[in-house]
């Protein structure tokens, strides 16, 4: 099933539910009231199990037929109450935190909205323009060459343009990954430690002693690699927005983190997205898993986490550990417009800009495998960050439409025109071991029909 319908089947539930539950909250009092501008969430009255039935029941089956620990969502029409529907616990240990809103995951590549949405910030500012060329904030990227063969060869020619911001944004800069990069050049990638992620303690310990110790250092060595193509003429995944946290530090005079921290997390009152999880919230950290064929081993315990340790630098595009929650709210202020109770982060026409197809004349988005946790469908292209819908169709996803996942299984949306969202907590390897999008649509819809009736 494609991403439109996966979308589409999620906001019929979706509004049928939750016009439900607001049919249920209490009568204002009489006497003085909020500001009109500003709109606090209110509270479920009903229990999300009553309300998704068949989206609970699925979640329960997952965790019942062992197909992973526990599992949360976080799915919300308008500025009604979010729903959290959610089963099991937070790792397989028997005295484990039973899964839910404020439950620690790793979002891994659902980091990239975030650095997309903070470069945006930049834009609006007039710090940054999305046609500017990168090098006007990281010199190095002044003189890039492309390889010929890149899958078999390091021979290469000048580059026919300069990287752009837009280019970074959109995964049209002609740079690698290691996830997706072969031959030599991901030889060089690795040789150069240019490996912006996190996956468990053990590899941590081979991973740091070549990685650069500062994103400065990053985005300098990534400047002297081949790029697999001419900037702004081929989609291919990348790590641009893990370059784009420099040109973020550059452009605003702080550091990527305390920029992601003061503009977005603060004023959006994110208080459980961390870079390095602290010591007393490893609590609520879930443990992420691999599988081989059915048998799931712990890959990175919550008690020893790999993000309980300080990162070489901030990972823009796999960093981050978030709750549904957290990210509910990310979502919630993309949804509004730039606003989240009261509070604007950004104006509506940044917003609007930021999950508008961004890419350059004549390139197609690509999709990427299932296993990275990204999104795949017919009618897309690529914003900040993000996949988007490119025309609104009846019946289905809105103009604008924006989406991505994590390689740990997560995965998220919001909808600007139906001014809906989702998003989806679980923390496995591979993301696409369990056909979650395909499956969590089909339970909205039974819930969306029942709803109806």
């Amino acid at each position: 099933m494609k991403l439109v319908h996966w979308i589409t089947g999620g906001l019929a539930a979706l509004a049928a539910a939750t016009a439900y539950a607001q049919q249920a909250q209490p009568r204002p009092q009489v006497g003085p009231q909020p500001s009109p501008q500003v709109r606090s969430t209110p509270r479920m009255t009903i229990p999300v199990r009553a309300l998704l039935p068949a989206t609970t029941a699925l979640f329960d089956g997952y965790v019942a037929q062992d197909k992973m620990p526990g599992i949360v969502g976080a799915f919300g029409v308008g500025d009604g109450p979010t729903m959290f529907p959610s089963a099991g616990r937070i790792s397989d240990d028997p005295n484990a935190p039973a899964a839910g809103p404020d439950s620690l995951w790793r979002v891994y590549s659902m980091s990239k909205p975030i650095t997309g949405m903070a470069a945006m910030m930049l834009v609006e500012d007039g710090k940054l323009n999305l046609d500017d060329p990168v090098s006007k904030y990281i010199p190095a990227f002044k003189d890039m060459k492309v390889a010929t063969s890149p899958d078999t060869s390091l021979a290469t020619r000048p580059a026919t343009r300069p990287i752009t911001i837009r280019n970074l944004l959109t995964h049209t800069a002609g740079l690698g990954y290691t996830i997706v990069t072969k031959g030599p050049l991901l030889k060089e990638y690795e040789r150069l430690g240019i490996l912006p992620l996190s996956v468990s303690a053990a590899m941590e310990e081979k991973m740091r002693p070549v990685r650069p110790k500062s994103l400065e250092e990053f985005a300098n060595r990534v400047a002297t690699l081949p790029l697999i193509a001419d900037p702004g003429t081929k989609w291919s995944y990348s790590i641009g927005l893990d370059v784009m946290g420099r040109v973020i530090e550059v452009a605003s005079g702080m550091s990527f983190e305390r920029f992601v921290q003061t503009r977005l997390f603060d004023p959006l009152k994110m208080k459980s997205s961390f870079w390095q999880v602290p010591q007393s919230e490893v609590g609520r950290l879930a443990t992420n898993y691999a599988f081989v064929g059915d048998t799931r081993t712990p890959l990175d315990p919550a008690a020893n986490s790999v993000f309980l340790q300080k990162p070489s630098f901030p990972y823009g595009g796999a960093g981050l550990v978030m709750s549904a929650r957290d990210y509910d709210r990310f979502l919630h202020m993309i949804q509004d417009g730039g606003t989240l109770d009261g509070v604007r982060v950004m104006k509506p026409e940044t917003i609007a800009l930021a999950t508008s197809n961004l890419l350059p004349p004549g390139v197609a988005y690509g999709g990427v495998s299932g296993g990275t946790g990204g999104t795949k469908g017919s009618n897309m292209g690529f914003g900040a960050g993000g996949s988007v819908v490119l025309a609104t169709t009846p019946n289905g996803p809105g103009k604008g439409t924006y989406a991505w996942g994590g390689a740990a299984g997560t995965i998220a949306w919001v909808d600007p025109l139906k001014h809906s969202r989702g998003n989806v907590m679980v923390n496995y390897f591979p993301a696409d071991r369990i056909p979650l999008r395909e499956q969590v649509v089909a339970a909205l819809m039974q819930d969306a029909a029942r709803l109806r009736r």
